[in-house]
């Protein structure tokens, strides 16, 4: 019921018609503190999806629309060398110390007995360290905000480490361990990024081959430079070519040995546990969200 003033991050927008075909503008606007919803009714511009990822300043009112907040805006503009902000209360960050997790990842890598495994990742981690310790794990679904794909792949390197261990008879260590760490890298090249480094859209690569494709073609040619055997570096581009687990998710081939089925495993277990923090937070506890999409299903938060 407050009526509410400042900057925010354009995080989602789409042109749209009442059912009257009045014009109106929905989106979804974030900040440090999480996102919401919001409708600027009988509105045609020119703020639109052009402008996803761009800072705007708006005023409107906070309301209930079935359990969930929406923000109905009354005025909306793009930010201007005029405006007087702090950035970082708008950039959403993960929520780690990027130097630790980094440390940590060396560390692992360093652990690895495997030589072959462990100089295709130093390398492919030396090549790509400055984009990788930034940029977001996706747009929206998980992981959409700056250093996500480092939190992301740095959560998931711990949940193999583990596995490696409990499943030891069968599991080979230091692949389970290189695929973790390198299933993503390409993203850096599947994405195109706004000014503040959030993502804005696919890139043309990644609409027309994407970071499966795109990252075990890397893994090749870097084992190929670095003279690795053949079979390792087919393994390797398998554990990345089938880690969605099935096609209808993007899978270019099904998870067929243990550590590729892991892997899928790992990696849909973080990405649907990070779907699940940033959605309860704007769940009243004792209630129900609205249906999500990625997870196509209804979540309750419980005391």
């Amino acid at each position: 019921g407050q009526q509410i003033e400042g900057f925010y991050i354009l995080k989602e927008a789409s042109e749209k018609q009442t059912a009257s075909g009045k014009p109106f503008l929905s989106g979804v606007i974030s900040d440090t503190s999480g996102s919401i919803e919001i409708k600027v009714w009988d509105y045609s511009g020119p703020i639109g999806a052009r402008d996803i990822g761009k800072i705007i300043k708006i005023r409107g009112n906070v309301t209930d629309f079935k359990g969930t907040k929406q923000f109905t805006v009354s005025r909306i503009r793009l930010a201007d060398d005029n405006d007087v902000f702090c950035l970082s209360d708008l950039l959403p960050t993960a929520p780690i110390d990027k130097s630790k997790e980094l440390e940590s990842i060396y560390e692992l890598i360093e652990s690895m007995n495997d030589n072959d495994y462990k100089c295709i990742c130093k390398t492919m981690l030396e090549r790509h360290v400055d984009r990788f310790s930034v940029i977001p794990a996706a747009k929206n679904v998980h992981h959409g905000f700056v250093s996500g794909l480092l939190m992301h792949t740095s959560n998931m390197l711990k949940i193999a480490d583990f596995l490696s261990d409990l499943y030891f008879d069968i599991v080979d260590r230091d692949l389970l361990l290189a695929g973790t760490l390198l299933h993503d890298f390409a993203k850096a090249e599947e994405f195109s990024f706004t000014e503040l480094g959030l993502v804005s859209d696919y890139s043309v690569k990644g609409m027309l081959i994407g970071h499966l494709v795109m990252g075990a073609q890397e893994v090749h040619d870097i084992a190929r430079e670095l003279g690795a055997p053949e079979e390792k570096s087919v393994l390797l581009q398998h554990m990345l070519l089938s880690h969605h687990g099935v096609p209808d998710y993007g899978a270019a081939v099904l998870p067929q040995c243990v550590e590729s089925e892991l892997l899928y495993h790992i990696d849909s277990l973080d990405s649907r546990m990070e779907i699940y923090a940033e959605n309860l937070q704007n769940v009243p506890v004792g209630q129900f969200s609205n249906r999500i999409f990625a997870l196509e299903k209804k979540i309750y938060n419980h005391e």
